[in-house]
This record gives C-alpha cells, sequence and structure tokens, in this order.
C-alpha cells in the first residue's frame, strides 16, 4: 500500500474545504483535469465527480466515487480508471498543533492495477501522492495566506524557548 503524508500548515478545515469542492478536484490531484460533480452532493457518500486524464495526446474520461466520508476528518474514494481497473484512495485529517497532517493511503482493488501491482508501481503511486500532496498544500497554504518561512528561519522565541 502506498501511504505517504504531509504537514500543511493550515487548520484541518481549511484543508477540507478544498477536498469537500468538486470542482477543485483537478488542481490537486496529479494527471486530471477539469472535474465536475457528475451524481449526488460531494463529498457525501454515494456522490461521483467525472474527470479527465491526460496520457500524452491521450484524453481518458474516468470517475471517482465517495465511499465513506466523515466530514471534516475522512474522506475514502473509489477511482476507476477504465481498463486499469479501480483504487481505493483515503485521505485522512488529523489536526496536528494549530496545523493539518495529512495522511493519505492508495491501493489498486480490481482489475489490471491490482494485477501488476509491484514494488515499481508503488514507487509511481510515492511519486504522485508527493506531487499531489505539494500541491495541496501549496493551494491550501496560498489560501489561507500563510506566509511559508524561509529555510534555516525560526522565530527567536522558538530558538530561545527551553533554556538554549
Amino acid at each position: 500500500m502506498a501511504v505517504r503524508h504531509r504537514l500543511i500548515k493550515v487548520a484541518p478545515e481549511v484543508v477540507w474545504d478544498l477536498l469537500s469542492d468538486p470542482n477543485r478536484y483537478a488542481d490537486w490531484v496529479v494527471g486530471t483535469s477539469s472535474s465536475r460533480p457528475v451524481r449526488g452532493a460531494w463529498p457525501r457518500t454515494g456522490a461521483a465527480i467525472r474527470y479527465q486524464v491526460r496520457l500524452g495526446p491521450v484524453r481518458l474520461s474516468n470517475e471517482t466515487t465517495v465511499r465513506f466520508c466523515d466530514p471534516g476528518a475522512r474522506l475514502e474514494l473509489e477511482a476507476y480508471a477504465g481498463v486499469l481497473g479501480t483504487a481505493r484512495i483515503a485521505i485522512e485529517l488529523r489536526p496536528w498543533g494549530e496545523y493539518c497532517l495529512v495522511i493519505v493511503d492508495e491501493h489498486p482493488l480490481q482489475g489490471a492495477g491490482g494485477t501488476w501491482h509491484n514494488f515499481a508501481f508503488e514507487g509511481l503511486i510515492q511519486l504522485r501522492h508527493r506531487s499531489m500532496l505539494a500541491r495541496l498544500a501549496r493551494l491550501c497554504e496560498d489560501r489561507a495566506g500563510h506566509e511559508r518561512p524561509t529555510p534555516g528561519s525560526a522565530p527567536v522565541d522558538a530558538v530561545t524557548e527551553g533554556g538554549t
């Protein structure tokens, strides 16, 4: 199973607001474009969105269905990828101090994706998740107007706190 996490420097509610917008799915999911709701009220259980996946000059129309939703905390999706089959994607939001720890867990359920699943395939999913979580973080942090600190900088109280 491809499990990856990222600390996003906003409150979990900001992340959930983005995840719960069906028209923004293509903004943070790598490889997708032009998402739109097709069934139900996203992200309620049973709701679905359709989107395009671009593979070079080829465009495929795929669909993702919500299989479980705990608003503000967990979203479990089943992504249909045509001949590749389906995959389960679980996204968990955990409060982490004033920030949000996002954990993504994906594995194939049915079809060729499950048959071909191996360490190399797992590595590709990990790379995709790294990019996806980076996009999600950027969108959420930019939306919240969060200023990113420069590398190596720390607030003065963080350096002096604890007697050091």
